[in-house]
């Protein structure tokens, strides 16, 4: 599996959320992962930031936030330019899905631990 650096946005402390549960899995598949959470902190060694940091080189933008909280992010995901976003159950939001796809980034409406686990990623 190529490495297609990840940043993903909603990470959480909290080992029950499936933000923490994703940047455990895309560890475990060597991925590059970086992080953006409410909390500053660490999971398995990826540091969370708190600010919209412009990370280099993502391939890959995992959303884990409802829609209303994705308004804010949506220049700062456009301008790190990934090749696509996946947007994982409970974040739906065909606002962005077409400001994504006029800046020409591929959009995926799947859950990160689905593909991960079924080679799809």
């Amino acid at each position: 599996m190529e490495n297609k650096k990840t940043l993903v946005i909603g990470a959480s402390l909290k080992e029950n959320r499936y933000s923490n549960i994703a940047i455990n899995r895309l560890k475990s598949y060597h991925i590059n992962t970086v992080a953006i959470g409410l909390r500053d902190g660490e999971v398995n060694g990826v540091k969370i930031e708190t600010e919209q940091k412009l990370f280099n080189d993502v391939h890959t933008v995992t959303l884990y936030l409802n829609p209303k909280r994705q308004e804010s992010y949506y220049e700062y995901i456009i301008k790190l330019q990934p090749k696509r976003v996946i947007f994982n159950p409970g974040t739906e939001n065909p606002e962005f899905y077409k400001l994504l796809r006029e800046a020409n980034i591929d959009v995926e409406i799947a859950c990160t631990l689905v593909l991960l686990s079924t080679n799809q990623y």
